[in-house]
């Protein structure tokens, strides 16, 4: 199989080099990111292929994961399942032409932080890369043990139980219950949310938030009117009551 190849750059990580693992096997793509990652100051490691970058993946642990889906041994969506059960706390950007609504759903699902449609601007992935690292260490500052009312949210692992069963939720849902639930009795607004369980260059409505909180409310059985875990405080944002 292919080796990996390292682009030996620095960039300061919580106190060391940053590594970013890209699994591409177009060099249209490959060879401007390698350039652009490189100037930015990162560490790449770079695969072509699923299995040499799960192989990377456990021999460098890198910082984070840019994933292609349409790869030419195991499906990308395969990779990211595997690496999201392997390395639950890794960011995961996916790089990818299928575009449709019910692909970034899917792809969303497979654990993916964020999905980049093909073709993209180096300068926008440059910017969603420094976000994900950035809400990556705010996550590593939030409490390994969360508890609040019947629900229990461990950060290393990434799961989530209510009263003892486990729940099943998205890598956004997860990231907002355990932000939410990091501060109980504290207001997180609005803008504070998207910027740090998006990011803050979310350029979309803040209606995907409401969205997220309604679903997150349903899978905790906190549906009830009004609800009693996560309270809105209107014109403000929400907080947790646990």
């Amino acid at each position: 199989m292919r080796a990996a190849r390292d682009l030996a750059v620095t960039v300061a990580y919580d106190g060391r080099v940053t590594t970013i693992l890209l699994v591409e096997d177009d060099e249209r793509i490959s060879e401007p990111l390698l350039r652009v990652l490189g100037g930015e100051g990162y560490e790449v490691v770079h695969t072509s292929t699923g299995g040499d970058g799960l192989q990377a993946l456990e021999a460098r642990s890198p910082d984070l994961l840019l994933l292609d889906l349409t790869l030419p041994d195991i499906d990308g969506l395969d990779v990211c399942r595997k690496v999201r059960e392997d390395r639950p706390e890794l960011p995961i950007i996916m790089l990818t032409a299928r575009a449709e609504e019910m692909d970034i759903i899917v792809g969303l699902g497979a654990g993916a932080d964020d999905y980049v449609p093909k073709p993209f601007r180096l300068a926008e992935l440059v910017a969603r890369i420094k976000a994900r690292l950035r809400v990556a260490q705010v996550a590593q500052q939030i409490p390994r043990e969360l508890t609040g009312g019947p629900l229990r949210v461990n950060t290393e692992s990434r799961r989530a139980y209510l009263n003892g069963d486990e729940l099943e939720l998205t890598s956004k849902e997860f990231d907002l219950l355990a932000l939410l639930m990091s501060k109980p009795d504290a207001t997180f607004t609005r803008e504070q949310i998207m910027a740090t369980v998006w990011d803050e260059n979310y350029w979309g409505s803040t209606r995907t938030l409401d969205t997220h909180i309604s679903t997150l409310r349903r899978k905790i059985g906190d549906d009830s009117d009004p609800p009693t875990l996560i309270v809105t405080v209107r014109g403000v944002g929400f907080r947790f009551e646990g």
